[in-house]
């Protein structure tokens, strides 16, 4: 390189929290740990909500008091597609509608590029990075196996020309068991859905980044990670090289300790009452919520059980605020209990059971030693968590790739049991399901509950030894970070293009 300044990472998210934050903290941790000096612009796109927006701007507000280098560039408005007939091709389509502002970006940055880093969903922006002469690295922040299958789902598309359910058998997804197609994701389901053409497209477009960040570690998704690098996902190809640096999460102190002078809490006050290991915790993310006959199977089988719960209940969401947002983004609401539970239920569990109705700080409540399982809708930074703490799952999925996140806890990983959902009733669990499920999860007696709690305390040595000195999380961030450095150049203008 011609000069001396410092790189930039010039990073596109799309505006979900499981999106952002976990690339922008994948990220930070190249600036405080990869040994090599960069900056990052974070680029930021108006979502097409105003309760995604209010969202993004707290991201931003508290990522600029970080004190870390950390600078933001607002991009132009766009007007969304109005006829995306799908979420995962809205957003797509609206991602792509950047590109202009994309690219007049980080070509006014004035200074070397080390990456365009691009969500999943913007992988089309390579193009922008090559036309500007800088390299473009995707950053996949869900599972080695979703990689692996999107990689593959370009041959998979010429391969089974009937829909994936009406194979006979199971789908054949390199560094995989046989995969069930039940537990395909959601995206692909539909053939002749514009969600699975785009995400063919994006797994054509995965193969032309110079590089793949990914938050996971070759530990823990040894299969999938082995099937991309040997070139077993696109036959013929070499896939760019992937580098698995998790798990990456905004932990904090680790623990569930907080300034004296502040109170716990209220969750953390009553988990702080109950015995090691006996609560079963049940939280189904940022957009998880059930409607009323649900929540009567899970009132059933939480209370024949027998066992100690904490369940995160959350209202359906309110019809000016997400419901129905073509990005999906339906954003529960704080639960009325008295409306959703049925009568005396409160009562019948009380001293054993604590349902609460908001937000809950589930990175805390899952490292808190009372917590014994986690019922969970499986999104994987979810998934990360609970395994950085050694707790193990009951996957439960909703939408999205969880369907596939649930085959691999259970079937690969080890450390989950399974919890039969019914997919074609709207992922319908029945009590006596639910009840079977938190019985072998919390101890009753079960192969499968013994085979996930040692799985998953072997899983909490595996996330800390991976991210420690020498650990391979480690060692592939000092690889991308000597990586970045190197590809660093000057982004090209349309004079000196020519």
């Amino acid at each position: 390189m011609a000069t001396a300044a410092t790189p930039a990472l010039v990073l596109l998210p799309e505006w979900g929290t499981g999106h952002l934050m976990s690339m922008v903290e994948s990220c930070k941790r190249v600036l405080l740990g990869g040994g090599r000096k960069f900056f990052i612009t974070l680029l930021v796109m108006r979502p097409p909500t105003d309760e995604a927006t209010s969202e993004v701007e707290a991201h931003v507000r508290r990522e600029a008091a970080s004190g870390l280098d950390i600078r933001f560039h607002r991009l132009p408005a766009v007007e969304p597609p109005a006829d995306a007939a799908g979420v995962e091709e809205f957003i797509a389509r609206y991602i792509q509608l950047h590109a202009p502002h994309v690219r007049d970006a980080v070509a006014g940055l004035g200074c070397p590029v080390a990456a365009l880093v691009l969500d999943i969903f913007a992988a089309p922006m390579v193009d922008v990075a090559r036309d500007l002469g800088v390299p473009s690295y995707v950053f996949m922040s869900s599972t080695g196996a979703l990689l692996a299958l999107t990689l593959h789902l370009p041959v998979l598309d010429e391969l089974v020309t009937v829909e994936f359910d009406e194979v006979d058998g199971e789908v054949d997804v390199p560094g995989l068991p046989p995969l069930p197609p039940t537990s395909m994701p959601c995206p692909v389901e539909d053939k002749k859905s514009p969600n699975y053409t785009w995400f063919v497209h994006l797994g054509e477009r995965y193969m032309d980044a110079t590089g793949i960040i990914a938050n996971t570690a070759d530990e823990l998704e040894p299969g999938p990670l082995a099937a991309i690098a040997d070139g077993r996902c696109v036959p013929g190809r070499t896939a760019p090289p992937v580098y698995p640096i998790g798990p990456v999460l905004s932990l904090g102190s680790g623990n569930t300790k907080k300034d004296s002078s502040e109170p716990p809490h209220e969750c953390i006050a009553w988990l702080d009452a109950q015995p090691p290991a006996s609560v079963v915790f049940l939280c189904f993310g940022s957009m998880g919520w059930f409607e009323a006959p649900q929540v009567m199977e899970i009132t059933a089988a939480l209370e024949r059980s027998g066992h100690r719960f904490l369940w995160v209940l959350r209202g359906p969401p309110a019809a000016e605020s997400g419901a129905g947002a073509p990005d999906g983004s339906e954003h529960p609401t704080d639960a009325n209990l008295d409306e959703l539970l049925p009568g005396g239920f409160l009562d019948r569990t009380k001293g054993r059971g604590l349902v609460w109705p908001k937000w809950a700080p589930q990175k805390d409540i899952l490292g808190h030693p009372a917590v014994g399982g986690f019922v969970t809708h499986g999104g994987w930074n979810s998934v990360l968590e609970s395994l950085w703490h050694g707790v193990p799952m009951a996957p439960w999925p909703l939408y999205a790739e969880q369907h596939l996140n649930a085959f691999e806890l259970v079937a690969d990983m080890g450390v989950a049991v399974p919890l039969k959902v019914d997919r074609k009733r709207g992922n319908f669990v029945e009590a006596a399901e639910l009840e079977r499920t938190v019985r072998s999860l919390m101890g009753g007696g079960s192969e499968e509950g013994r085979k996930a709690r040692e799985k998953a305390a072997e899983k909490k040595a595996v996330c800390r030894n991976a991210v420690e000195d020498g650990g391979s999380s480690h060692a592939a961030l000092q690889r991308l970070s000597e990586a970045l450095h190197q590809g660093a150049a000057h982004p090209k203008t349309r004079i000196n293009a020519e």
